[in-house]
């Protein structure tokens, strides 16, 4: 047997506690690829106490006139048709470790594209794609015992650039409500979205929002927290706004 495969096999057999089971960690749920980039390494931490056997799926989000997404799984097109790939496909990441997913865009870049990663643990199976016997399956499958019904999967997204992104944000204030208009071509981020009694004062918890090109955002009043206070993210520059509603 090969040195790695028994590595593996070890891993599998090792006595586990009751209810054991893989703990994913994706790192940040969203994720950003300018115009000038065709790579992104995404790293996955197993926190558990098993190993974690994971299947990265990429689906296209494509917006209609009306703005719901519908979702083109992109491994049931062809390889060159194909605007995202991420490699590998298939992860195994022992207890407290980490694999890495390189995530290569190859499609056109005349306008954003939005891709949906998830990363999902399965109980492994002979010829799924992770090279286990079906001895190792079963070996793992009964260490989990209970923890069976701990495995979570997590989504992200990856928002890519148009090649020549442009930006043109209007933010307005007036009758205690806030509007933002994205002008540009690309998505504009307002992070660490809060509304306060006045500037650091007596806040909200903050928030995240995204606004797609063309898209509009209202925001409505408080009571008693009439200051709209964020940080707008257009590409790599940042600013921070306080805004009176």
């Amino acid at each position: 047997m090969k040195p790695w495969k028994l590595f593996y096999l070890s891993l599998l057999l090792a006595p586990l506690p009751l209810q054991a089971a893989p703990e994913l960690n994706v790192g940040g749920l969203y994720d950003y690829l300018d115009g000038d980039r065709s790579t992104l390494l995404k790293r996955v931490r197993n926190g558990g106490d098993s190993t974690a056997f994971v299947k990265v799926s990429v689906a296209e989000l494509v917006y209609d006139a009306n703005s719901v997404p519908r979702e083109i799984d992109q491994t049931q097109l062809p390889l060159e048709q194909r605007g995202l790939i991420a490699s590998p496909a298939r992860l195994i990441i022992p207890a407290r470790g980490m694999q890495a997913v390189r995530l290569l865009y190859r499609g056109e870049r005349a306008q954003e594209r939005y891709f949906r990663l998830r990363f999902i643990p399965v109980l492994p199976e002979q010829g799924d794609g992770f090279a286990v016997t079906e001895a190792e399956a079963e070996s793992y499958r009964d260490s989990l015992k209970a923890g069976v019904n701990l495995l979570a999967g997590y989504g992200t997204l990856l928002f890519v650039h148009p090649a020549a992104a442009q930006y043109q944000t209007d933010v307005t204030g007036q009758g205690g409500r806030l509007q933002v208009v994205n002008q540009g071509n690309a998505t504009v981020v307002l992070d660490h979205f809060r509304q306060c009694q006045a500037a650091d004062q007596k806040c909200e918890a903050a928030t995240k929002h995204h606004l797609l090109p063309g898209s509009t955002r209202r925001f409505e009043p408080v009571a008693g927290k009439p200051v709209f206070q964020f940080e707008m993210y257009e590409g790599d520059q940042r600013k921070t706004l306080v805004v009176p509603g």
